[in-house]
């Protein structure tokens, strides 16, 4: 009974032995794989976040223009308020467009 038991431990002991882990090949593989999908993602990240910052940068400028636009208006108080409000609405729209942008742009990363 002895022998049997001696022999199986003897048994478990080698096939633990010759069941490898993973090589050093293999883990520096999967190493190399993470830090590349971790660039992907920093680089999806980057590019979505520059469109927003452009998008910003663009909407900012029109903005500053239509203001200098309505301060400098000399065509009437009636025309001048219409042309504002024009102004502030298609401001409005462009927001609300590049927010929508934004929002897809976040979601394909």
């Amino acid at each position: 009974m002895k022998s049997v038991f001696l022999a199986s431990v003897a048994f478990l002991a080698m096939t633990s032995l010759a069941t490898a882990e993973e090589s050093m090949t293999d883990k520096a593989a999967t190493k190399m794989e993470k830090a590349g999908d971790k660039t992907k993602e920093v680089y999806k990240d980057a590019e979505v976040g520059t469109k927003k910052a452009a998008r910003k940068a663009k909407r900012t400028a029109k903005q500053g223009m239509n203001r200098i636009e309505e301060a400098t208006c000399m065509e009437g108080d009636m025309k001048c308020a219409a042309r504002k409000a024009g102004n502030h609405m298609e401001e409005g729209k462009d927001a609300a467009v590049d927010a929508a942008k934004d929002a897809s742009d976040t979601m394909k990363k």
